[in-house]
């Protein structure tokens, strides 16, 4: 048997693996049969095919040179020039999708998940949260509902059926830490769980991106801390494994130890910073937040944790201009699924940004208009990404 080169790629998105045939040039390009779409991780739901009762067929596209005849899984693809394209229908939670070449020891791979029991759905986070546990604590309220904030969160709810996972700190500066929080609310915070869920977001709202260049075993540490405490005042049903870690920017090596503490979506923004570079992005390679700034999710099967795009920071976006920027998510099939609605708690007090009631109408035209559009509110870290699976 002839010698041959083994060569791995996977900078392109897919995996791609090919045996250099023996008296080609290591300086020249080997011939590549790659798979451009579905991309690598891709989470594909009833809009990216067609949806039936054996599957969810979908449309395999890629390159390879001219002439050659390429099947994907075992499916023959049609040709023009050099790109192909293969109908493939998806079985399975996850697949391989193999593209070859007849006659060419060359295949390129690209995993994906289906999201089959996908439907129309959002979840509504807010991040940054500290300033409403102090102020029930000083205050001792007879209800958490007496506080300006709770309140307006259960009024969205009652109106609209709208759930929100809040995000917490451990400590609010040098007066006020979780453990000062009473637990004689707790049989409230029960009775209100299947609306109003608690999450690790960080140990302070300072310094800044507190976990970008952190070991692991802060970020972790600083989780245990929160989750720990709010078991203590709240209960098992109100925790929730938090779905944004403040700035959204980590090691990639803190993800298997998220997973393992039941981390199973990450929320970024996965946006270009002034500098033009990938930025509250859990430090992912640019080609994977490049796909994530349009799409709704991708899954990173190394560590388990699938990444969700932040759709509208509501703090950040007028009134009038909230359902302009949500509008043509809807009709893009890439975007539509899922809408990730966040806000911050600190513009829902007056003594923070004189703002108070304009930000809760930036809430209530958000929520108004995804729920006019048939949207349903979900908790992420049920089912997959709120979906049943």
């Amino acid at each position: 048997m002839r010698r041959r080169e083994f060569i791995r790629n996977v900078a392109a998105g897919a995996a791609i693996i090919w045996l250099r045939p023996r008296g080609l040039s290591a300086k020249e390009p080997a011939p590549v049969v790659k798979i451009d779409e579905p991309f690598d991780g891709a989470v594909l739901n009833r809009r990216h095919g067609k949806q039936t009762a054996d599957g969810l067929r979908i449309r395999v596209r890629g390159t390879a040179p001219a002439g050659w005849r390429v099947s994907v899984n075992g499916v023959a693809a049609s040709r023009s020039g050099r790109a192909f394209e293969a109908v493939v229908m998806l079985r399975k939670r996850e697949t391989v999708l193999s593209a070859a070449a007849k006659g060419v020891q060359e295949v390129s791979r690209a995993r994906v998940v289906w999201d089959r029991r996908s439907f129309r759905r959002y979840r509504f986070v807010i991040d940054d949260n500290s300033f409403f546990l102090r102020d029930i604590a000083r205050k001792q309220y007879k209800s958490l509902f007496d506080c300006l904030y709770l309140d307006a969160l259960r009024k969205l709810h009652r109106k609209y059926r709208a759930k929100f996972v809040l995000n917490i700190y451990y400590t609010t500066g040098k007066d006020f830490n979780l453990t000062q929080f009473p637990d004689r609310y707790k049989a409230q915070w029960k009775d209100n769980a299947g609306w109003l869920r608690l999450a690790f977001h960080a140990r302070a709202d300072k310094p800044v991106r507190p976990y970008q260049d952190a070991e692991p075993k802060k970020l972790i540490a600083d989780l245990d801390q929160v989750a720990e405490q709010i078991v203590r005042f709240a209960g098992k049903q109100v925790y929730t494994p938090p779905t944004v870690i403040h700035w959204g920017m980590t090691r990639p090596s803190a993800f298997k130890p998220l997973y393992q503490r039941g981390v199973r979506v990450l929320s970024g923004y996965f946006r270009k910073d002034a500098r033009g570079r990938w930025d509250v992005n859990y430090r992912l390679p640019d080609r994977v937040s490049e796909h994530l700034s349009r799409h709704d999710a991708w899954k990173d099967f190394d560590s388990g944790i699938v990444f969700s795009r932040v759709d509208i920071v509501c703090n950040s976006v007028s009134v009038a201009k909230t359902v302009p920027q949500l509008a043509p998510l809807t009709k893009d099939p890439n975007t539509a699924e899922i809408m990730d609605l966040l806000t911050h708690e600190q513009p829902f007090w007056p003594y923070n940004r004189p703002n108070f009631p304009d930000h809760v109408r930036r809430l209530d035209t958000a929520i108004r208009f995804v729920t006019e559009q048939g949207y349903k509110p979900v908790f992420y870290h049920e089912g997959f990404l709120g979906a049943p699976v």
